[in-house]
């Protein structure tokens, strides 16, 4: 399937508000987003891009090549400000965009295991260089941290029983490929009344896991407001509401949520330094019948003004 970047118009319009400006897409992929920055951008301005995929990383290396604005950082983006610093550009930057999630590309690689469309090692690694594979989790893990896994990651309601079907099944037979676990999960579970396979959460809860992704875009949060110039823009892209919700909790701060860790804390006199830019944006009817795969993405922009 063709990658076809969600919210494109939307995201960049929103983003690029200085064409001299130095902008940041953490999550490079197929390029997508970014090819659409740099036709927004002078001989001046500049596009650093993060991705911890090998392929996306040849893929932006290529761009590299053809467009000497761009800059390519082969880490996940939680190593951004760090990255930044070593280049002397923290607190520079016009602009950030992410796009939360596994790209369409991993989905579409059956090798990849992230899939149970495909019979596939029961992979799941954004970054294949990691030592931890889905695999790995599912044959070690003790039953309740798999039940923790699933409930937490993936907001399963049934992750007890299918934590208990797991332990008992792998202890006659190693589950190693996708359709393995997906067919165990299946049997196990009632048939979805919303059409979608029982295993759905059960593979986004341990891709979650494995990747750490809740915990990177936790950092990339507590890092914006270092890493960006007053009047600065943070695009973000979310795919499930276990993203969104941090991120909407984030811009909006409300007086319950500032204990939680990846939030500064500020003094009785600072002012929360974030304005979301209007509501959350979804994919319209056009997108949605080029890219079904829209259907779930939420954009939320907010501005830096500290």
């Amino acid at each position: 399937m063709e990658h076809l970047p969600v919210l494109l118009n939307e995201t960049v319009s929103a983003l690029v508000h200085d064409a001299n400006g130095i902008y940041v897409d953490c999550t490079f992929g197929r390029g997508g987003h970014s090819r659409e920055i740099l036709t927004r951008l002078s001989q001046d301005g500049r596009l650093w891009v993060f991705d911890q995929d090998e392929r996306a990383i040849e893929a932006a290396k290529h761009l590299a090549a053809e467009d000497s604005r761009v800059t390519v950082v082969d880490r996940n983006f939680k190593y951004a400000q760090s990255a930044l610093a070593d280049a002397e550009i923290c607190g520079r930057l016009s602009g950030l965009l992410a796009d939360f999630g596994v790209s369409s590309p991993q989905l579409d690689d059956a090798m990849r295991g992230f899939s149970f469309r495909f019979d596939a090692p029961l992979d799941m690694r954004m970054d294949q260089r990691r030592p931890l594979t889905a695999a790995h989790v599912v044959a070690s893990a003790a039953e309740s941290e798999l039940a923790d896994i699933f409930y937490h990651y993936g907001e399963e309601r049934k992750s007890r029983r299918i934590a208990k079907a797991i332990v008992t099944a792998r202890a006659e037979t190693p589950i190693l490929t996708t359709l393995q676990l997906a067919d165990l999960v299946k049997s196990c579970l009632p048939r979805s009344k919303d059409g979608k396979h029982p295993a759905t959460r059960v593979f986004q809860a341990l891709r979650i896991h494995v990747n750490q992704e809740l915990e990177a875009v936790d950092s990339l949060l507590g890092q914006l407001s270092e890493i960006l110039v007053p009047g600065g823009i943070a695009a973000l892209i979310s795919f499930h509401s276990l993203e969104d919700r941090r991120v909407k909790q984030f811009f909006r701060r409300p007086v319950e949520d500032a204990e939680r860790r990846h939030l500064p804390q500020l003094g009785d006199q600072q002012k929360w330094p974030w304005e979301l830019q209007g509501k959350a944006v979804k994919a319209g009817r056009e997108e949605l019948s080029q890219n079904p795969r829209a259907s779930s993405a939420v954009l939320r922009v907010a501005r830096f003004n500290p």
